[in-house]
């Protein structure tokens, strides 16, 4: 029973010195690979580079204390980081303390979901999400997530467009004006290093490597060079009409934001009193208030993209301050500093008199050192609703990352694996990262093969990762703040690599065209619909729930006959002779509501088509189940069958569906001496009957041993 409520115990039967050194040496391992990704994954996930670090500390540690998985490396991944930010950019500016609280609720809520699932035993949920949707959404993600660390790779800065595509045309068009190169050279170099001991080496921390090597090259040159001045210091009017331009626009929005609460409090308060007049009224300010707010956001829009397009040049004072000009427009006889500034516009009203220049490159920053503070989330029951498909979405989706990484550990260790309980550690995960300030988490593949790779023996390697996460939260935070941005981009273009996977169309496609149809309606929905990601899982869901009711509205009816090899065998598929004076018919599927009358309407058919009909033999091997309209419908079919001067018997009739036979008196009606234990045996039974007055010697349907007994 104890083993049951803390799983760990079982761990340690049989635990030694040795296992304990491996388990250390791998959690280490892990968490050097770790650290750093999860930084990155933070950031496409819209959070401050830290929030990785934080998602890394409870996580990993609860989820292998309390799953079944010993292998399985728990923290934040790019497919979950990705529905992150899908979900949450409707509801807040990204990156700001809303947004960030809401990512922490998020983490709750997915982890109450797949807590209940896990006690409730209901782990099979997640087959309502098929493999050819999660191959195709992975794909698209796969690229969306690539697409979306261009504008770091490159030191632009845009606005994200209602379409992700959008947004990397833009990102495209800012390229070509301007492109930041010591940004786009580290960059590179990043992926080259880390591409390179991944041939090389595999068993080196590549990751690691690439992080160390690039954030001593950023402190060593001096890589952000970041200037704060005032506005003063910028000679180009047009900079400054902009500045003045969108500080106005978006100064004035927060004041529409409270009256257009303020308007939505009073139309509640109307419809509660029936004051139809008060709902137009109130309405009507409200619309006229959003209207607005629309106008004032495409202002501040418009003025950031221009603001952000002007390129700079710095002229070193007498006093070493810095003159700005436009580029294009240094005045004759002055020299510039040779780098290229760019003023620094974020959502934010910009302080005229601290304004950020930028003349470098983008790094991490200063990090918050020590352990984040412990507390539940506030709960927002508005934002909670709205969040609820996300929740399930991800929660789903991040379980099957989880288990189907976790099922290819155990395949290979020989633990066993219990889904559920897998579910119970993934939920205690996410509801513990949420007190501890973690955005929604699951496990990862790349890092589970790192810590499987090193050895570990149990999920205390997971522990040890948290305390290396703990130990660089209290002491090392520091030597992270030359970290470029661009590094990051390349941690997470370099992770998904391995996400992309065309055979699976392929695959898909020739088990089944359908399958791969769905899967690449899937892909291309997700791209499109891209940065709503949940629009292109629901609809390779609903594709897939269109196809099972198709087939099992319409499941298969196969028509047998004696082939070559003497093996029964489907008329059409194979061009075969048919008996005309006994058909053998073979339902494949359950026999329900939703199918009978399709049955019934193929029988009646075939009677009408076929003269000389005197026997139909049901081969009901493949009714694995039957319901009371199933049942019904094969009562009707033997008296609308009989009543044409057939005669109809079945064979190979299973328990379940002779107990449902039993219960209803079926068997009286059709007859017990019309039930035959194999499709053989039928044969051989209604064949004389059935040719008593058209004697046939060369019946394709017996064979020679069937002739003699016959």
């Amino acid at each position: 029973m104890l083993v049951k409520v803390f799983p760990f115990l079982a761990w340690f039967k049989n635990y030694d010195k040795a296992s304990l050194q491996l388990d250390a040496l791998s959690g280490l391992t892990v968490a050097l690979v770790l650290i750093p990704q999860s930084m990155a994954y933070a950031q496409l996930a819209g959070l401050p580079a830290y929030f990785g670090l934080y998602a890394s500390f409870l996580p990993p540690m609860i989820a292998a204390l309390f799953g079944s998985s010993r292998q399985l490396a728990t923290g934040p991944v790019a497919i979950v980081s990705l529905m992150t930010a899908a979900s949450l950019a409707p509801l807040a500016t990204t990156g700001s303390p809303g947004y960030i609280a809401y990512a922490v609720l998020l983490a709750l809520m997915v982890g109450i979901f797949q807590l209940s699932l896990g006690v409730l035993r209901l782990g099979l949920v997640v087959n309502f999400l098929s493999h050819p949707v999660v191959n195709g959404f992975t794909n698209a993600a796969a690229l969306i997530i690539a697409s979306s660390q261009l504008s770091k790779m490159f030191g632009v800065y845009v606005d994200n467009a209602p379409h992700h595509y959008e947004t990397i045309i833009h990102v495209i068009k800012a390229a070509i004006n301007y492109t930041h190169w010591p940004t786009l050279l580290i960059g590179v170099f990043a992926f080259g290093i880390m591409y390179g001991l991944k041939w090389l080496s595999p068993r080196i921390p590549n990751v690691l490597v690439a992080v160390v090597i690039t954030t001593a090259i950023s402190w060593a040159t001096g890589f952000q060079h970041d200037r704060i001045v005032s506005v003063d210091a910028i000679e180009s009017p047009e900079a400054r009409h902009l500045i003045e331009e969108f500080n106005r626009a978006s100064l004035a929005i927060p004041a529409l934001a409270e009256e257009r609460t303020r308007f939505g409090e009073a139309a509640n308060k109307a419809k509660q009193s029936h004051d139809e007049v008060g709902v137009l009224d109130a309405e009507h300010m409200l619309e006229v208030t959003n209207l607005k707010i629309s106008h004032l956001k495409e202002e501040v829009h418009s003025n950031r993209e221009q603001l952000r397009a002007i390129l700079f040049a710095g002229v070193v004072q007498d006093d070493d301050s810095i003159t700005f000009y436009a580029k294009d427009k240094i005045p004759a006889g002055l020299n510039s500093d040779g780098r290229t500034w760019r003023v620094k516009v974020g959502n934010e009203s910009l302080d005229t008199a601290k304004l950020k220049m930028m003349g470098g490159g983008a790094v991490v920053g200063t990090i918050p050192k020590g352990l984040p503070s412990m507390s539940v989330p506030p709960i927002n029951i508005g934002v909670m609703l709205h969040l609820l498909p996300f929740a399930a979405i991800i929660s789903l989706l991040g379980f099957m990352e989880a288990i189907a990484i976790a099922k290819s550990m155990a395949s290979k260790t020989g633990h066993r694996l219990d889904p559920n309980q897998e579910l119970i550690g993934q939920g205690l995960g996410n509801i513990c990262g949420a007190i501890g300030k973690s955005y929604p988490t699951s496990g990862s593949f790349s890092r589970s093969a790192v810590n499987l790779q090193a050895g570990a023996v149990s999920g205390l390697s997971s522990v040890f990762t948290s305390a290396a996460v703990v130990i660089v939260l209290l002491f090392f935070t520091p030597l992270l703040y030359h970290l470029p941005q661009a590094v990051l981009a390349a941690v997470i273009m370099m992770a998904v690599i391995g996400l992309l996977n065309v055979s699976g169309f392929i695959h898909a496609w020739k088990a089944k065209w359908y399958d791969g149809a769905i899967s690449i309606i899937a892909f291309v929905s997700t791209l499109v619909f891209a940065p709503h990601l949940d629009k292109g899982i629901m609809i390779g869901v609903v594709l897939s729930l269109m196809v099972f009711l198709y087939k099992s509205m319409r499941p298969r009816v196969v028509f047998l006959s004696r082939s070559e090899d003497e093996e029964l065998r489907c008329v059409s598929t194979h061009s075969l002779e048919e008996c005309p004076y006994v058909t053998l018919v073979r339902f494949e599927g359950p026999l329900f509501f939703a199918n009978a009358s399709y049955l019934e309407d193929t029988i009646t058919e075939m009677i009408s088509t076929k003269d000389g009909l005197n026997h139909i033999l049901v081969a009901a091997h493949g009714i694995n189940d039957i319901d009371s309209s199933g049942e019904e419908t094969l009562s009707l079919i033997v008296d609308r069958v009989r009543s044409s001067g057939i005669d109809i018997s079945m064979c190979g009739v299973n328990e379940t569906v002779m107990e449902v036979f039993n219960r209803t008196h079926f068997l009286a009606k059709i007859g017990e001496d019309h039930i035959y234990p194999t499709l053989e045996k039928g044969i051989v039974a209604v064949h004389q009957s059935a040719h008593e007055n058209n004697p046939d010697a060369n019946c394709p349907l017996l064979n020679a041993c069937q002739l003699v007994e016959a």
